[in-house]
């Protein structure tokens, strides 16, 4: 697999409530990426995001999963997390280390919990929001409705991208107010077509209102809109951005992930405007001080989720802030101030790994077997042995229970049950 620099890598995570779809979108996006031969789908038990035995039985996601599609020259790693809040502190440590977050949304059930907590967590962690609402295809699917719930909740930032054609049974065709196209379902390909007359005049007034919106992220750019009327392609594309990254825009999109209406173009928009790591804020060390996401500088990592695999062991996710990190990479973990060696480094789509010569600053990547590291630790050059990066805050448990041996031999088992347990799951003390 290819290295990837800082400027051609996008990380986002799926948020959203329960039942919205964010697994099968992941599945779609994977598709597209050519890293899956087919779709899997909840039903059928066969998604990569969606391997693990309880979250088959139970057919929701439980844990967050780590994947990554390779799309236009661009690597977008994804991150798929549970819409039920007793997981919500999958969602907190996935949205700390990405910069963009898709808050899907059924176009069924609109405005839902699991949207609104989504949102406040991505308020509170300054993250770019981009809206995919879901499921049109669905008899009671309402696109019109579920705007306007969610520009009533979180406000007029919120700009229509895209709008669907004929959303509910038969639902195969979207317009496109960037590209002024409309794409259509045909068989398993999606064609793109001159928007119809009869679409026309709304497209219009449409995309009339999204460059507005694009010029109002920039004071030039005000100038411009209000001295010729409208912008150009560029001039569009850098309000966008602007506003994407600033929280003063929130776009629309539509998807259709069941039968991957749209994802193609989300993808692209994601590759082509969702900011790449090195066009955030510097992250934060414990001490106050900036890591800037520059791929020469020294080393300094954050290990943000633990996994037990029983076939390969821990599994530690980290993101990378700085530096390069190599095979046989000798690092300082200034948590615990004990030495680590990076031996192996993949890149994960869910329980599938894929071995890598080396990562740079912004990439998410995998490790096996280290000895002292945990989630929320900081793996660094061994000449920064002050640096440590600011932990994550996870959310209080909301429940308390107690968990006996049913005899005394067992007593030990359960300890080291539990100590597992927290290890993958922070929210969960003991």
């Amino acid at each position: 697999m290819k290295v990837y620099q800082t400027s051609e890598i996008r990380n986002i995570a799926l948020v959203g409530g329960a039942k919205a779809g964010k697994t099968t979108l992941a599945e779609a996006m994977l598709f597209n990426g050519g890293h899956i031969k087919r779709r899997g789908s909840i039903e059928d038990k066969n998604t990569v995001s969606d391997y693990r035995e309880i979250e088959l039985e139970r057919e929701n996601s439980i844990f967050s999963t780590v994947m990554f599609a390779e799309h236009n020259g661009k690597k977008i790693n994804i991150i798929d997390t549970p819409g039920f809040d007793d997981f919500v502190g999958e969602v907190v440590s996935s949205l700390n280390v990405v910069e963009t977050a898709v808050n899907v949304v059924n176009a069924q059930n609109g405005l839902e919990v699991g949207t609104e907590i989504s949102w406040r967590y991505t308020t509170q962690y300054n993250t770019p929001v981009i809206f995919a609402i879901n499921q049109l295809e669905l008899e009671k699917s309402n696109f019109d409705e579920t705007v306007r719930q969610l520009k009533t909740q979180f406000g007029n930032g919120l700009s229509i991208f895209q709008y669907p054609v004929n959303p509910g049974i038969g639902f195969d065709a979207i317009i496109d107010l960037l590209k002024m196209k409309m794409y259509k379902l045909n068989g398993d390909k999606i064609e793109e077509l001159d928007i119809p007359d009869s679409e026309k005049a709304k497209a219009e007034e449409l995309q009339a209102e999204l460059i507005e919106s694009a010029a109002e992220n920039d004071e030039a750019l005000m100038e411009i809109f209000f001295d010729k009327g409208t912008l150009t392609e560029d001039e569009m594309k850098k309000g966008l951005k602007l506003g994407l990254v600033n929280r003063g825009l929130f776009p629309i999109f539509c998807v259709g992930a069941k039968h991957n209406i749209g994802v193609n173009r989300l993808m692209e928009f994601i590759g082509n405007n969702a900011p790449a790591p090195n066009e955030m804020p510097a992250k934060k060390t414990k001490d106050g001080k900036e890591i800037n996401c520059d791929a020469s500088q020294a080393a300094a990592a954050f290990v943000f989720k633990t996994s037990i695999e029983s076939h390969l062991g821990e599994i530690s996710f980290f993101k990378l802030y700085a530096g390069q990190i190599a095979e046989a990479t000798d690092m300082l973990n200034t948590t615990t101030n004990t030495k680590e060696r990076i031996s192996q480094i993949f890149a994960m789509n869910g329980k599938n790994r894929e071995k890598l010569e080396k990562v740079v600053a912004g990439d998410i990547a995998a490790t096996i077997k280290l000895k002292n590291t945990n989630t929320n630790t900081t793996l660094s050059d061994p000449k920064n042995s002050s640096l440590e990066i600011e932990p994550i805050v996870f959310p209080e448990p909301k429940f308390r229970t107690a968990a006996k041996a049913v005899n005394t031999a067992d007593e030990e088992k359960l300890g080291q049950v539990l100590s597992e347990m927290h290890k993958m799951d922070k929210t969960l003390v003991y």
